[in-house]
């Protein structure tokens, strides 16, 4: 029998929700009007695995997935695009739901069917088999916290990626329906910067992670995704770092802006704060951005290519997305980056 050291080796380990993604046919009409859906597969971490995947990174996803027609569904797209799902259990709950209305440039209705379902019944035992030992990037979101055995789970899963060398990469995605209290999101996310080495968010979503008691600071918008939170996001992350000491980087994901990357160097604990310009593109759809933005910063991370480069590539792939009727679908590949950016400035 083959050692570990010589079996199949990966980049990295996503963990986390998956769906069925329902997108308006009907662009600009009100949810009321639409008539019919086009069919698509999303879920922050299964969109991590699958843009990475199409950059040139081997992943893996450990998502749920009902016994069930949807689950054939993501089953059969995920081996298509050839991430590694050999790990993803087919469990007796249901898989999870999304639908989605398009009113450019900035009305997303958006609707989760996710009660009880598959992913966040991911349990410790499907944990284990996850091949920690081979690969290098641990990336989890923020909505596996909101319930148990899910909450578990990934906890579990982020301390064995401590224990085996592994970067631990936390996306905060912040879903406030997802959550009994949006208050218990800020509890959850500061229970596990413990065990994180790189925190990805939007400004708002990095001020919900820091949210103790005044909830008047919350406005739930009907993106869900793109909910609104008050505060100095500057102090957040003061809080954040000093709450986590392995963070050595909080990436801000500030839309057609770019990204704000706050570098701190764990031996002075000095915090260089480097702004990264986005590409200027008009806006069809914003739901997937931030994700493949977050799977073209780690492709850029893992082959080490400097924090300023992998986040200039994850504000190409976000720009690329934004135009899109859709998530991984529509997920940009190298060649394709490439060209984007090939009369756009290069990276």
């Amino acid at each position: 029998m083959a050692s570990e050291e010589q079996e199949e080796q990966y980049d990295t380990i996503h963990m986390g929700r998956s769906s069925i993604d329902l997108y308006s046919n009907d662009i600009g009409s009100p949810f009321t009007g639409i008539n019919s859906f086009a069919a698509y597969v999303g879920g922050s971490p299964l969109n991590f695995a699958v843009g990475a995947h199409r950059l040139g990174l081997q992943t893996v996803l450990l998502t749920g997935l009902g016994q069930d027609p949807v689950g054939d569904f993501i089953d059969h797209f995920l081996r298509n695009e050839g991430v590694v799902t050999k790990f993803i259990p087919r469990n007796k709950h249901r898989t999870s739901a999304v639908l989605l209305g398009i009113e450019p440039p900035s009305k997303f209705p958006l609707v989760y069917y996710r009660e009880n379902c598959a992913d966040i019944n991911l349990t410790i035992d499907d944990v284990i088999p996850l091949p920690f030992k081979r690969a290098k990037i641990f990336q989890f979101a923020g909505t596996n916290l909101s319930r148990e055995p899910s909450r578990s789970a990934t906890m579990f899963a982020a301390e064995l990626a401590n224990q085996n060398g592994l970067e631990v990469v936390f996306d905060v995605d912040f879903r406030p329906d997802q959550w009994h209290d949006v208050r218990a999101f800020g509890v959850a996310a500061r229970s596990v910067l413990r065990l994180v080495d790189i925190v990805v968010g939007t400004e708002d979503e990095i001020n919900a992670s820091m949210v103790s008691a005044d909830v008047s600071v919350i406005s739930v918008s009907e993106s869900v995704s793109d909910t609104q939170v008050k505060g100095n996001v500057e102090d957040a992350i003061a809080r954040l770092f000093k709450m986590a000491p392995k963070v050595k980087a909080v990436v801000e994901k500030r839309g057609p802006q770019g990204a704000r990357l706050h570098i701190r160097d764990l031996e002075t604990q000095s915090i260089d704060v480097v702004d990264v310009p986005g590409y200027p593109v008009d806006v069809y759809c914003i739901l997937g951005a931030g994700d493949a933005f977050g799977a073209g910063f780690l492709y850029g991370y893992v082959r080490g290519w400097g924090w300023y480069k992998s986040a200039r590539l994850g504000n190409a792939c976000g720009a690329i997305v934004v135009t899109k009727h859709g998530c991984a679908n529509f997920m940009p590949t190298m060649a394709e980056v490439e060209e984007f950016v090939s009369t756009r400035g290069g990276f």
